[in-house]
């Protein structure tokens, strides 16, 4: 599976938090500590907000621990709110289209997770997506295919029950596949000024999820980035993360469609 950075806050450098910390996300692309892979190496991407409403956003195949342009860029880019990811496929092509973060008009999205059995599922689930949003589909994984289809069921107004009952739909297209293998949903979700963490599974094993929030900001990580747990807090399985820039944090229980889906 993949490993992942957001932050937001008051503006930095991206290199501060992606690529200088002892166990940064360039350093878990290849010595992941809490992932089911060590190696994260089939592609990585950064989305970030600067002076436009929309994110700009980098994506590439190459393994982050061997790009020098990511380093770069990072090292010259400050922004209020950004994600980091490096990814490890779950069956879908090595493709820059594949690699996360995924964007649409002022959001971001990325996950760590899979859909169990997706190859049986994949036609069905992508038939549920509008066409106006089909259209915007570029590549092949399951994580878009979430997203998009969380945008249909009204995410940019309800990031919860929106995806909740998302979440709900794919597992009722795998119980009616009989697919047996488990749904496991971390994901982060912004729009620039909010952010939405979600940590959900069927099996009751999500990916690790954690947030270290202060004066500055929040960072939500798969892991901790200084190699240490100490002053990190860990999102409970089945439970959300949401943050306004500037403000509180809040960690809440499943809401009840939440809570059939994970």
């Amino acid at each position: 599976m993949c490993r992942f950075l957001a932050y937001s806050g008051e503006p930095v450098f991206l290199s501060d938090l992606v690529c200088a910390p002892t166990h940064s996300l360039v350093h878990q692309s290849l010595h992941a500590d809490e992932g089911k892979t060590e190696t994260n190496g089939d592609g990585f991407g950064i989305g970030w907000y600067g002076e436009r409403p929309e994110p700009g956003v980098y994506r590439d195949i190459s393994p982050a621990w061997s790009d020098e342009n990511l380093v770069n860029l990072c090292g010259q880019v400050r922004a209020r709110t950004f994600f980091a990811h490096v990814r490890a496929s779950t069956g879908t092509a090595t493709a820059r289209a594949n690699c996360h973060p995924f964007a649409h008009g002022r959001h971001l999205f990325m996950h760590n997770g899979q859909i169990g059995g997706y190859c049986r599922i994949k036609r069905r689930l992508e038939a549920l997506i509008p066409d106006e949003l089909y259209d915007q589909r570029r590549g092949s994984t399951d994580s878009e295919a979430i997203f998009l289809l969380a945008l249909a069921n009204g995410l940019k107004d309800d990031p919860l029950g929106a995806m909740a009952r998302t979440i709900e739909t794919v597992r009722g297209l795998m119980k009616a596949a009989s697919v047996t293998e488990a749904l496991r949903f971390t994901a982060v979700l912004t729009d620039g000024e909010s952010l939405t963490a979600y940590r959900w599974a069927s099996d009751g094993r999500p990916p690790s999820l954690y947030y270290r929030s202060g004066p500055g900001g929040i960072v939500v990580v798969s892991e901790p980035i200084d190699g240490c747990k100490d002053g990190w807090q860990v999102v409970p399985k089945g439970c959300t993360l949401r943050a306004e820039r500037g403000g509180s944090v809040t960690v809440s229980e499943p809401v009840n469609a939440a809570r059939r889906a994970a």
